[in-house]
């Protein structure tokens, strides 16, 4: 076995983030596989585990265990840290308790060589070169192997002397078990593969009192049990290239097909960036694709024949048109447009406002979990949209706002803000609830608080209009049938608004009659804001009761103004028949003056 006596050897393993659930694998392995060929026992070799990240753990001592068996099944049970490379600390521990007599190491005078393996595959993320020459000091003959991304200098800072007997250095994890033979020659009795003529062509694995011959990665030992020849090492197909594998003498390469260059990891490929060239000459967008780019336009934008310049087929989209409510766009312009109703300025992007309809409106807003917060912005631009349309003051229209999720806060009573401005702001400044969807707790707020005269809502002897404006995303947690009933019942003209996953059944069982003219709904919340046309008219109800009509001023604005407008087109057609009857007698009289010229030189 070992030398010439027993040992106390302290496996010190890097188990940080950089190594890889596979690769510490191989990392177990090694260590089995030296203690595999040590003769263990109290009075023998003796073993201990220790692994470090961020932190030192100690897996079993020195005096924990002296079976191989024993010491296998501690190691296939490690749970890798997966955190920092604190190698210096994890020398410290070595140093300080896992080869002290309390932990099993035997006393110095006794001369049992300490012997500090240890094996890491990065940079330590702190000093070592101090503490390694403390344990050195201390009679700790230190073993540094590095695997793969190890630091060669880190290595030398921590080993014993000579640096060439102590230091190793693999090129991966998939070598370190056939390392593990030729490190334990090492630390190991007598090389065979030096005190017989082996024959191995590529290299010898000393085993104790024989040795075996192996090929170099990419080569297969032949039947001679000595000489190598070349494998296709693409085909068992794990060289992970993500394009083409190319063998070249035993080992391969990864390439990439045209229009790609290989990554630094030499097995993925990247699409080349013909666009970052700077001499595509697109307008707007430039598209990388193999072998070449083709140019792209915005949204609302046409590609032109020279496949680089791009012309808007939807000016509305490409121009700052300043329309108050709707662009529309036809073909190389575009016009504004106002809600039913209301009137377009004399500036042609403006509308007028129904003043002389005034309610108390309450929007009641879903703040639930579901929402998320980028898209409650999106709502609350949503009910600013709507306040847009209304003449805000204390003796006209009135706007409240309830948020809810599990719970319900009054954000701003009917009675708080005599203004569209105010109101706004104060909107933008509603901070977003989560949680869950109590539509129906919010529904009882609205009917016992919100319209209350004390929130601001005027006597219902005053005629003036209630509405109820609700907001959800989802299903209600909760019951609402009860309280959407008893809203209706008690004069309050509902309106349902759903977005994404919003329930039809609910929106239906809030709205007010008729329903299709209550409730609305929109795929997701980017494309919602055309709800607010459906709104325009509906938040100002037919104001009369009893056997007078009293009519909209908006409504008679509207037939003064198509009545104008008849009048002055049919005065510029009369104008134009009067125009047109005497170009008709002037022609009358100039042919009959010809007829006579003509009758007289006859």
């Amino acid at each position: 076995k070992c030398r010439t006596g027993p040992l106390d050897i302290v496996f010190v393993i890097d188990s940080s983030r950089s190594v890889r659930p596979f690769e510490f694998e191989t990392m177990r392995r090694f260590m089995m596989d030296i203690i595999g060929n040590l003769d263990v026992g109290p009075n023998a070799t003796r073993v201990g585990v220790i692994q470090y990240s961020s932190q030192v753990q100690n897996i079993f001592s020195l005096k924990t265990f002296f079976t191989r068996a024993d010491m296998e099944r501690a190691i296939n049970s490690i749970i890798p840290l997966a955190q920092g490379t604190m190698t210096g600390l994890a020398i410290q521990y070595a140093m300080n308790v896992a080869f002290t007599t309390q932990e099993g190491a035997r006393p110095l005078h006794k001369r049992i060589p300490r012997i500090a393996i240890i094996v890491t595959d990065g940079r330590p993320q702190d000093r070592v070169t101090e503490v390694a020459t403390q344990a050195r000091n201390a009679g700790i003959e230190i073993y540094a192997v590095g695997i793969q991304r190890a630091d060669m200098n880190s290595l030398r800072a921590m080993a014993s002397p000579p640096l060439e007997e102590h230091v190793f250095l693999v090129e991966s994890f998939e070598l370190i078990q056939q390392f593990a033979k030729q490190f334990q020659d090492k630390l190991c009795g007598v090389d065979m593969c030096m005190e017989r003529e082996h024959g191995c062509q590529h290299s010898c694995v000393s085993t104790p009192g024989s040795f075996y011959c192996e090929c170099n990665p990419g080569y297969r030992l032949n039947v001679d049990g000595k000489t190598c020849s070349p494998v296709d090492a693409c085909a068992d197909g794990r060289h992970g290239c993500q394009h083409h594998c190319v063998s070249v003498r035993g080992s391969y390469s990864c390439r990439c097909r045209p229009g790609y260059h290989l990554s630094h990891n030499k097995r993925s490929c990247t699409m080349i960036d013909y666009c970052s060239f700077g001499n595509h000459s697109c307008q707007h967008e430039c598209v990388s694709i193999p072998n070449g780019h083709y140019c792209r336009c915005r949204s609302g934008f046409t590609l032109q024949p020279d496949s680089k310049s791009c012309r808007a087929t939807d000016l509305c989209n490409g121009v700052d048109h300043g329309c108050e409510f709707k662009c529309v766009s036809t073909e190389g312009s575009y016009h504004c447009v106002c809600p039913e109703g209301q009137q377009l300025q004399a500036d042609g992007k403006t509308c007028s406002k129904c003043g002389a309809r005034h309610v108390d409106l309450v929007m009641v807003i879903d703040g639930s979990k579901s929402v998320r917060p980028q898209n409650f912005e999106l709502v609350k631009q949503f009910v600013n949209r709507i306040v847009d349309l209304l003449e805000v003051s204390p003796h006209g229209t009135r706007v409240g706002l309830v948020q809810y999720s599990s719970r319900v806060r009054t954000e701003f009573p009917l009675n708080k803000y005599h203004s569209a401005d105010e109101i706004k702001k104060a909107v933008m400044d509603v901070e977003y609830m989560e949680k869950g969807t109590m539509t129906g707790l919010a529904l009882k707020h609205m009917v016992e608080h919100s319209f209350s005269e004390l929130e601001g809502a005027r006597p219902l002897s005053h005629n003036i209009p209630r509405i109820g404006l609700v907001f959800t995303d989802g299903r209600s947690q909760d019951d609402i049938s009860e309280w959407a009933r008893r809203a209706k019942e008690s004069g309050i003209v509902m309106f349902a608004v759903g977005v994404g996953k919003a329930v039809e059944e609910e929106l239906r069982a809030i709205a007010s009659e008729p329903v299709e003219q209550h409730f609305s709904y929109s795929a997701d919340f980017t494309t919602m804001t055309h709800l607010v046309e459906n709104f325009s008219l509906n938040i100002c109800p037919e104001e009369g009761k009893g056997e007078t009509e009293i009519r909209s001023p908006c409504e008679c604005e509207a037939l003064v103004q198509f009545q104008t407008n008849t009048v002055a087109i049919l005065q510029s057609l009369t104008e134009k028949n009067i125009l047109w009857a005497r170009s008709l007698a002037q022609m009358t009289a100039r042919l009959e003056d010809l007829e006579k010229q003509i009758a007289n030189k006859k």
